[in-house]
């Protein structure tokens, strides 16, 4: 009789453990499956006549969803040279850095370019300074002596030029313009 009892206690011992196991598989199943998400990336841009393009991209999937004066647009992503590329039957939206372009059927019905004006200076000491500045954005992009990219963004001075990172400030007024590193002044014309 006590074989029977300890025999009985055991299956059902072994049992249990058995019916413990298998929950735990099925949720470390579940979260896997839950840990994958979309990698999505929302943007809005501005036409020069203030109309507003949403967008909304599924980096994971390959498609973009705009939206354009109340429509709604899905659009899958193709393989573009550079920047972006995505189309359907009627639209087509191409897109590098802020520019971009959609278009209806061969039509542009969307357009966004950033106004950028590129210049380049030389002081007295034979040093030069070319400057890209992204009005669109307030930010430059200068280079001494056709040295590493300097990365600035745009300040709001009483008047002319104002702008700056950690480390340098560029300002101007007129023909006037000064860099400085750390307040020390490196480029002046």
């Amino acid at each position: 009789m006590t074989i029977k009892i300890l025999t009985i206690a055991l299956l059902t011992t072994l049992f249990l453990n058995s019916c413990n196991e298998t929950p735990k598989q099925q949720n470390a199943e579940t979260t896997a499956a839950e840990a994958v998400t979309d990698d999505i990336v929302t943007a809005t841009s501005t036409d020069k006549d203030g109309k507003t393009l949403k967008m909304t991209f599924n980096n994971t999937k390959g498609t973009a969803t705009l939206y354009l004066d109340g429509k709604t647009i899905e659009l899958v992503q193709q393989r573009a040279g550079s920047g972006v590329w995505y189309k359907n039957e009627h639209y087509e939206f191409r897109g590098k850095g802020d520019d971009i372009a959609l278009t209806k059927d061969g039509k542009m019905i969307f357009e966004h370019k950033d106004d950028i004006v590129k210049t380049s200076l030389k002081d007295k000491d034979g040093q030069t300074l070319d400057m890209v500045f992204n009005n669109t954005t307030n930010q430059a992009k200068i280079y001494l002596n056709g040295g590493e990219q300097i990365e600035l963004v745009g300040q709001y001075p009483a008047s002319g030029i104002w702008y700056k990172n950690d480390h340098y400030e560029l300002r101007g007024k007129g023909e006037d313009i000064e860099l400085t590193k750390d307040g020390k002044i490196i480029f002046k014309k």
